[in-house]
């Protein structure tokens, strides 16, 4: 029987993809850069390259956050500051939240009957910004940042630090959904939990983490978490 249920933030919780485009629109738009969808665009994958880094130990998070904009004002000829784009864009970004469609009833629907838990790999700023602006943390019984922490998922020691503020806990007790292969269920596969992909944008999962429930709706979630005995 299930009693721990964590929970990515980002791409999970709450749309990440949006408010990451809201917030770098304003960004340039503050360094007087028009936000052309081509830009946009580019940012996203360079971002998303940088954080996987960061999961692998090879950048840390201070130069995943001015890294990425170095790169993109670099491909584009941008005489601009990274440093500034940085701190405008996490300022922008730690404003308001978007949830992923079934999110805040799912938290809702679980709330009193599993113990919740959210673990981010995000900024602590932003997501202490967004979980405010979004009023979830009263249906959370513990909120893990892993910038707080000192570690990242889907390393072991941030599990660690994780399942050691969770009273009585148990693997088996325990799962964690994400949307993210390389980190959530890579991470829930190092610690012995039960992982669930929610693959709200139907990739296609090529490579060798291979998550013991996928689904595509958040909807789901409930009835694969109640059907585990």
């Amino acid at each position: 029987m299930i009693k721990n249920v964590l929970f990515d933030l980002d791409d999970t919780l709450f749309d990440f993809h949006k408010a990451e485009r809201n917030a770098l629109k304003k960004t340039l738009l503050k360094l007087g850069i028009t936000p052309t969808e081509e830009l946009l665009s580019r940012y996203s994958e360079i971002n998303l390259a940088q954080w996987k880094l960061l999961e692998k130990g090879l950048l840390t998070r201070a130069e995943v956050k001015t890294r990425r904009y170095f790169i993109l004002f670099k491909e584009f000829g941008i005489d601009a500051s990274e440093t500034d784009a940085a701190k405008y864009y996490e300022n922008f970004l730690s404003i308001g939240h978007i949830f992923i469609p079934g999110a805040e009833e799912l938290i809702k629907n679980l709330y009193g009957r599993y113990r919740l838990y959210i673990v981010s790999n995000g900024t602590a700023v932003v997501q202490d910004g967004r979980i405010k602006s979004s009023g979830i943390a009263k249906y959370f019984d513990g909120i893990f940042i892993s910038e707080k922490i000192g570690f990242n998922k889907p390393d072991k020691e941030f599990f660690d630090v994780c399942f050691s503020k969770i009273p009585d806990f148990s693997e088996k007790e325990t799962v964690i959904v994400g949307d993210s292969l390389t980190s959530d269920i890579a991470g829930g596969k190092n610690v012995g939990i039960i992982t669930i992909w929610f693959n709200g944008g139907h990739n296609i999962n090529d490579g060798d983490i291979v998550p013991d429930y996928e689904i595509f709706s958040l909807s789901d979630v409930q009835s694969i978490i109640e059907s585990v005995v």
